[in-house]
């Protein structure tokens, strides 16, 4: 069975409703499994006990946040075994233009220092799913699919 560890920060729940949207994703492929952890509440054990692994974060300042990056600038301690892993990320904000596509991308460039494999998207939201504000129910599509793809391509990765 593949694993695929949804991490999430969130002040307002929003980024949280889209942790669970993108765990339903995950649970729709057959074969892969989906948990979901605050990122106080992760490990780098948990991170390296997953395939894939999917960070979501709220917008600050077009960052993400402090408790993502503590946790990126933590597993320092473990370069390189992540290396091969499926990788992807999610983000809210406060709003059109607002800082949230390069929140995903400074977590898609931790990722990629870590040898992952990024998920991105040909049609639409390349970098990963966003909502402004409380996600709406195609913003919630969109996380799902997220975690759709990455559950898939993890399962490919590996069998």
């Amino acid at each position: 069975m593949a694993k695929v560890l949804v991490v999430y920060d969130s002040q307002t729940g929003n980024t949280e409703k889209m942790a669970f949207a993108v765990a339903e994703g995950v649970r729709q492929i057959e074969g892969v499994e989906a948990s979901v952890k605050k990122v106080d509440q992760t490990s780098l054990n948990d991170l390296l006990e997953a395939d894939g692994i999917i960070f979501g974060s709220p917008t600050y300042y077009g960052q993400m946040s402090a408790k993502i990056k503590a946790l990126i600038d933590k597993s320092v301690k473990i370069h390189g075994k992540l290396e091969g892993k499926v990788g992807a990320a999610f983000t809210s904000s406060g709003g059109t233009a607002t800082g949230a596509e390069t929140t995903l991308l400074s977590i898609l460039q931790a990722m990629l220092i870590h040898g992952m494999i990024i998920q991105g998207r040909a049609d639409n939201k390349h970098y990963g799913a966003v909502a402004v504000e409380s996600p709406n129910k195609k913003e919630l599509e969109y996380c799902r699919a997220l975690g759709k793809r990455v559950a898939s391509l993890t399962l490919k990765l590996k069998r």
